[in-house]
């Protein structure tokens, strides 16, 4: 069993059966104890957010929400975390809280098999939220998941731009949403908010690829997909540990 601190996030360390010890020998031990007590959104469980979500399991995040409406289909098999021939037909949300609770069984796991929009946005609880990661695909969700991320003086939001049609995970790079280059979906996004006039209402970081996207119509490979996910993991790892040093939780050189 974990321990948990004062404020009753579990904290890692020998109690958790050295799970983290790799993790915290990197990061450190008040590090550990800040992710253990921070809550992480991860919206869209394809290609890019499975991979994202497993990542801050394994890395001691002790609270999440992950939110995806579909169910794992044969064309997912290729590069969705989620998804194996024995999974077909489930919905990916609830088999990836299975998956994370194997990992971490003190996890914190709210899964929510439901498509983010107007309809339903008021009811996830985005503002209880340390940081927001947005996996989305389609272009009017992903819109309004931003803008209201970045509503909330308290969330920091990180996105996925388009990961599909790429080869090389080697080009997979991290701008500032208006300095992203070479991006389709982030020119579609950027178009959409002009021509609404209804822009974010703060600066955001993105996780893209700079590589030309290939002719190859819906084509993903999970080489690249997964490392946009981990990048994303690591944007909110590293943020979650400078904000435990802002706050005075780690006493920095």
């Amino acid at each position: 069993m974990q321990t948990k601190d004062r404020d009753g996030a579990f904290v890692a360390g020998e109690s958790d059966g050295g799970f983290f010890q790799r993790a915290e020998a990197v990061l450190g031990a008040e590090a550990m104890r800040a992710f253990a007590g921070t809550k992480v959104a991860v919206f869209g469980l394809g290609g890019v957010g499975g991979w994202c979500a497993e990542a801050l399991a394994r890395t001691g995040v002790g609270k999440m929400l992950i939110v995806d409406a579909d169910r794992v289909a044969p064309s997912n098999v290729n590069r969705q975390l989620v998804a194996m021939p024995a999974t077909i037909g489930e919905f990916k949300a609830e088999v990836l809280k299975r998956r994370l609770a194997a990992i971490n069984p003190q996890i914190e796991v709210d899964a929510r098999c439901e498509f983010y929009g107007a309809d339903t946005a008021a009811t996830f609880g985005i503002e209880e939220c340390e940081f927001v990661v947005d996996a989305i695909d389609s272009l009017d969700s992903k819109a309004m998941l931003i803008r209201h991320a970045l509503s909330s003086p308290s969330v920091t939001l990180f996105s996925s731009m388009g990961a599909a049609r790429r080869r090389d995970p080697l080009r997979v790079r991290k701008a500032e949403f208006w300095k992203v280059q070479g991006d389709g979906l982030a020119r579609a996004l950027r178009a959409k908010f002009r021509k609404s006039g209804d822009f974010p209402p703060r600066k955001f970081q993105c996780v893209y690829s700079d590589e030309p996207p290939g002719d190859c119509g819906k084509g993903s490979l999970v080489q690249v997909t997964a490392v946009f996910g981990f990048a994303l993991a690591g944007l909110v790892i590293d943020a979650a540990a400078s904000r435990a040093m802002r706050s005075g939780l780690i006493s920095g050189a």
